[in-house]
């Protein structure tokens, strides 16, 4: 039925493999705005994680209003991703470890919200030894666009048995589409949703879950049989 016996595996940016919060509260900082702690963050709907909270929302709002400021935060951002920003600990071995296993096909879908993201995130990655053109594929997608159609077409292109797919998420929608689309999800809950967030609200199944990078390095380990470098 497939051609092709490899597995694969595609990976989230922000918020799964990057540590994206601290890279928003860096942001945020230099332009003297406060986004609130991690955990309020968590809670938050998409539309106002970038808004802070209660406490911050009035503060934050009137200086992101005119696109001009929106620009600068975007830039400011942008440089924050390429210069500091951080992959989560264990993350960039195991990158490693997809990339050098040859039945693997390993890369990233993502919805980072930067200047030029694949270039962003070429040199974030360049920063931990990876090269992003030796993953097998790279994909941005719109916030408009839902990543389901995405995660099926690489999986289609690739000639792959969605039994043998997998996909790496921190938000519900990553789950549905991961679902959607066929494939198995691994779940993190120290990204953009909280664990309690995903299982209560959204009826994620704890068991999927990961609730730190660490847990979800040693889980993609055991399912793809590669070597823990510990």
């Amino acid at each position: 039925m497939y051609n092709n016996s490899k597995r694969l595996i595609i990976l989230d940016a922000d918020g799964t493999t990057i540590d994206a919060y601290s890279a928003i509260d860096k942001t945020f900082s230099r332009h003297g705005m406060v986004i609130g702690d991690e955990e309020r963050f968590q809670k938050r709907r998409r539309l106002f994680k970038y808004l802070g909270g209660l406490k911050e929302f009035p503060s934050n709002l009137k200086k992101q209003i005119g696109k001009q400021s929106r620009k600068q935060l975007i830039a400011t951002l942008t440089e924050v991703y390429r210069e500091e920003a951080k992959l989560y600990p264990g993350i960039a071995d195991l990158v490693r470890s997809l990339i050098a296993t040859p039945d693997i096909a390993v890369g990233l879908v993502t919805r980072n919200m930067t200047n030029e993201p694949e270039q962003t995130l070429r040199l974030l990655f360049q920063r931990h030894d990876i090269d992003l053109d030796a993953l097998d594929f790279f994909a941005h997608i719109p916030l408009h666009l839902e990543k389901m159609q995405e995660f099926r077409a690489i999986r289609e292109r690739l000639d792959i048995n969605p039994a043998r797919a997998y996909i790496c998420g921190d938000e519900h929608k990553d789950y549905l589409a991961a679902i959607g689309s066929g494939m198995h999800p691994f779940m993190v809950s120290y990204g953009f949703e909280s664990y309690k967030r995903l299982i209560k609200k959204f009826l994620v199944p704890e068991e999927i879950i990961s609730r730190s990078p660490e847990e979800l390095c040693g889980r993609v380990r055991h399912a793809m049989g590669l070597i823990d470098p510990a």
